[in-house]
């Protein structure tokens, strides 16, 4: 499957921000389930490219003049195929046993995998999603596999790092995954995350939010240990008082957005950025 993804990250701030620093992890990298055609990542800074520790392809951005907002765009296109991921070659596959504050496993959660010790990898994932209903706004960027599984809802990350907890548990390697999926309807328009856990010498992508495998619908940006090693965009700022931030993703086959349609979004995604100062 051909998709053409157009991304954009707004910020605006209160006051005057001096400097800014990013690491962006917006760039898909070419593996054997996807191959990047053609990519762009636009910002009003200095770009600077890098691999970080996962193997990821990464950008240093640095604002180093006077600024109230902050507008960063990708696009490009991606053709997806094979469900399947080799082994990556940079760290041993046992690194992503490691536990974080993220997806450290309590008894409940470990008592809950144990069941499925000697079960598919995807049943666990079905029971999994039937314990825990998707819904926003039950929890935050940094509520712990624990919590979330304790409430028994969350989002797409919530569902990863409660999925990567219980393989770990199980002695099954597990990473963290954030990309982009692509919905007949449209109605995702936010970066997605699932979870690749190593079984029978390759990666098996599943996508618990969804309770399916990974498949041609998905693209992968990032790799690692939990949210925060594979998080799209993370960094830190000198002064700006209050800060606001949206984002808004496009996923679609071939055809890209209209300028009417992407002048519509950036439009909108300053309104949700200035709303989210208050």
């Amino acid at each position: 499957m051909r998709l053409t993804i157009e991304h954009q990250t707004q910020y605006v701030y209160s006051e005057m921000v001096p400097y800014t620093i990013q690491q962006l992890r917006l760039t898909p990298r070419t593996d054997p389930r996807q191959q990047v055609r053609h990519w762009e990542i636009k910002a009003a800074g200095q770009l600077t490219p890098f691999a970080d520790a996962f193997g990821n392809l990464a950008h240093t951005l640095v604002v180093d003049q006077p600024h109230q907002a902050l507008l960063i765009t990708v696009s490009g296109e991606v053709e997806t195929g094979a469900a399947t991921s080799a082994a990556t070659a940079s760290l041993p596959v046992t690194v992503f046993l490691r536990d974080t504050p993220l997806t450290q496993p309590d008894d409940a959660i470990m008592a809950f995998a144990k069941d499925f010790a000697h079960a598919p990898a995807q049943a666990l994932m079905q029971a999994l999603r039937d314990r825990m209903q998707y819904s926003k706004g039950a929890t935050e960027v940094n509520t712990p596999a624990a919590l979330a599984f304790e409430l028994g809802k969350g989002v797409c990350q919530d569902h990863a790092h409660a999925f990567i907890a219980c393989c770990r548990s199980l002695g099954w390697p597990a990473r963290y995954v954030s990309g982009y999926l692509f919905t007949e309807d449209g109605s995702l328009m936010q970066t997605h995350a699932w979870v690749e856990v190593w079984q029978q010498e390759t990666w098996l992508g599943l996508d618990v939010s969804n309770g399916i495998p990974v498949d041609e619908t998905h693209v992968k940006l990032a790799v690692g240990l939990d949210y925060r090693s594979a998080s799209p965009v993370t960094g830190s700022r000198m002064g700006g008082g209050q800060e606001g931030m949206a984002s808004m993703v496009s996923v679609n086959r071939q055809t890209a957005l209209s300028e009417a349609q992407r002048q519509a979004h950036l439009q909108q995604l300053r309104e949700q950025a200035q709303a989210a100062q208050q």
